[in-house]
């Protein structure tokens, strides 16, 4: 029962109302709450024997009983469920008129298994089958509970340390998939050491993320098994000698290719031999890949343009136009091959002026991009240009509008286009001044994804370009000056004060001389992004200093600011690993002085970066980091990136695995 609509479904036959929406209460995790009721130690409050004839309604009506004595049941009839299904969430629900748990929140009538508690979280009542009778288990005091076992397990000595790490190895060997999930977290652990990384290659390929010695990657590339070979290729960083040996030495074709293939597209530096042994090579794949290598010598290319094989004459004259006489450039014009002939095309009228004739020939009709392509790059003779901007359809016009070789007049026809996207478009040009610019009727939607223009980014290094293109009219144009890693202080100055937000959140993210002040109001909107997730609080401007002033703001971007403070304390880090935000209190999960009772605790927060960033914690107890080093293949991985695994264990660890793998 993992879907939604599947538990709402489940619930509503039970006779209760899902309320509100659902979200991740904060409250102690079902996971961390079937473990009160579940333990050895757990005592029924009530026990149904199994053999009633009255099962169902006689569990019902104690655990309405109990729920009401108990403050789960309150007034209102709401209160959190969790069904025993695959969710890892509580749903807030109420309790209708006609309503049955027993009957349906388990594997059939009779046999429940589920949680209730209390809205608050501090009550708990869960409903189990046992071998002879159904347990109704109340646990109250559940966040002093919790503070209770976190302090105790905070306690801990050198000798508990010691002992519990010894634990880790005594016993039964744990599951295969646990050992490979340990594989998984020593690849990504920075404390693993070097000399081991090469040992957990056959158990992780997280091995291949991380910079693996000389030797230990000419093995990899060298090693009998293929997908070895490939990982080691797609994700080390690897040297022109080893690139010739690996892609060389591979006998099979579909195989050579790939890595010919993943060379190129990581613009690979091959020796020139290499090269010119792959621009031979039987298969016509690796020779097409090889024509897009980044140390290809231009008379290799020039070779490759006349290759027998269509699909490498396709790939090569891209790159050995420049280096081809004029002959050779004739005949890739008539070449029998479709995409030669227009490839060829293309780049012949880049320089010479392509008349209507060409253009309107079925080969340039037949594919939208290859038109595009014409439009946007070549140049065109005056009449098609005119007649395109007059008479064209409005994605032709939109093409032509990018094309840099358009003669002014057409250019200010189509800045007067009836459709705005051409307008917009237009816009854009390099050519047009800030005068021309802010003429054009565009629309700009603020809060569409842009990249900066090509155009725009040559220029960074201009410092007066810089300041005339901050002034423009044109936000997508602002935004593009904002990427530029340095610039002037007037420029910066104008661009923190835009009032284009995102103007300012690419100020920050790219550009290091970015205002503190306005690093600060970035921050209060902006969480970061996967190019930049450490932005704007990671930006070396960011304020440091002062930041105490935010310990009891009412927000919470704001309050977890104060640990950032040099002068902020460990007791505050504890304060505010208790924040009702979960926000902050992953912010304290991550401080290096969260003590280890804070750590324990942690482990059981409602939400799952938060216990995540608890079992990555230094401080965490080791009798809890071995215990999920031992459990579950997530907490085993997350578990084994610890930074304060000692060295000794994880000399061991990777005995354990590489035993297993011996066997």
């Amino acid at each position: 029962m993992g879907g939604t609509d599947e538990l709402v479904e489940l619930l509503g036959r039970a006779g209760l109302e899902v309320v509100g929406e659902r979200r991740v209460e904060e409250v102690l995790a079902p996971p961390f709450a079937w473990r009160h009721v579940a333990k050895w130690e757990a005592e029924p409050a009530v026990a149904v024997a199994s053999d009633r004839a009255d099962l169902v309604a006689e569990i019902n009506a104690q655990w309405f009983r109990l729920a009401s004595e108990t403050g789960i049941l309150g007034e209102d009839r709401v209160f959190l469920v969790h069904a025993g299904c695959s969710s890892r969430r509580w749903t807030r629900v109420r309790l209708a008129a006609d309503w049955d748990l027993a009957g349906v929140l388990g594997e059939r009538p009779g046999q429940p298994e589920f949680l209730t508690m209390s809205p608050d979280g501090d009550t708990l009542l869960g409903v189990t089958t046992e071998e002879y009778a159904v347990w109704l288990v109340a646990v109250d005091r559940i966040r002093e509970r919790q503070e209770e076992a976190a302090q105790l397990a905070g306690r801990e000595t050198a000798e508990d340390r010691a002992a519990a790490w010894e634990s880790l190895f005594q016993g039964p060997r744990p599951p295969e998939k646990v050992i490979d999930a340990w594989a998984s977290g020593l690849s990504l652990n920075a404390a693993t050491p070097k000399e081991l990384r090469s040992q957990l290659v056959d158990r992780s390929s997280y091995a291949m993320y991380s910079a693996l010695s000389t030797e230990a990657l000419d093995a990899a590339l060298a090693h009998p098994d293929w997908e070895r070979r490939m990982r080691a290729a797609e994700h080390q960083n690897i040297t022109p000698e080893q690139w010739d040996r690996v892609i060389l030495a591979e006998q099979d074709e579909r195989q050579r290719w790939l890595l010919t293939l993943i060379a190129a597209e990581r613009w690979a530096e091959l020796d020139e031999g290499a090269c010119r042994r792959l621009a031979t090579d039987p298969s016509p794949r690796v020779r097409s890949e090889t024509a897009r290598l980044k140390t290809l010598p231009p008379d290799v290319s020039v070779a490759l343009a006349a290759d027998p094989d269509g699909g490498v004459r396709a790939v090569a004259c891209l790159t050995a136009w420049p280096h081809l006489d004029a002959a050779a450039q004739e005949a890739l014009l008539a070449d029998p091959h479709d995409i030669v002939r227009v490839r060829a095309r293309l780049l012949h009228h880049r320089q010479h002026p392509m008349p209507r004739a060409v253009f309107e020939a079925q080969e340039f009709q037949e594919v939208q991009d290859i038109r595009r392509q014409a439009l946007e790059t070549c140049r065109l003779e005056r009449g098609l240009a005119e007649h395109l901007a007059r008479h064209g359809e409005s994605d032709e016009r939109r093409s032509l509008a990018r094309n840099p070789r358009l003669d002014p007049d057409l250019v200010a026809l189509l800045a007067e286009d009836p459709d705005a996207d051409v307008r917009y478009v237009v816009a854009q040009r390099a050519d047009l001044t800030e005068e021309q610019r802010a003429r054009i009727d565009f629309e700009f939607d603020p809060n569409q994804h842009s990249w900066a223009l090509d155009w725009v980014v040559a220029l960074h290094e201009d410092e007066d370009a810089m300041r005339r293109l901050a002034a423009s009219c044109h936000p997508l144009i602002r935004r593009s000056v904002a990427r530029a890693r340095r610039l002037p202080p007037d420029v910066v100055a104008r661009l923190a004060r835009d009032e284009d937000r995102v103007v300012q959140l690419f100020l920050a993210e790219s550009c290091d001389d970015a205002p503190a002040d306005m690093l600060l109001e970035v921050w209060q909107w902006w969480t970061g992004s996967l190019t930049s997730p450490d932005r704007p609080r990671g930006h070396p401007n960011f304020p440091r200093h002062g930041l105490l002033r935010y310990a009891d703001d009412p927000s919470p971007r704001m309050r977890q600011l104060a640990l950032d403070d040099p002068r902020s304390t460990p007791e505050l880090v504890e304060r505010l690993s208790r924040d009702p935000d979960e926000e902050v209190r992953y912010r304290a999960a991550t401080d290096p002085r969260l003590s280890a009772a804070s750590a324990a605790r942690l482990l059981e927060d409602p939400h799952e970066h938060i216990r995540h960033a608890a079992a990555l914690h230094p401080r965490l107890p080791v009798r809890l980091l071995v215990m999920l080093l031992r459990t579950g293949t997530g907490n085993a991985e997350t578990a084994a990136r610890n930074p304060a695994l000692p060295a000794e264990v994880v000399r061991r660890m990777v005995g354990v695995l590489t035993a297993g793998a011996a066997d």
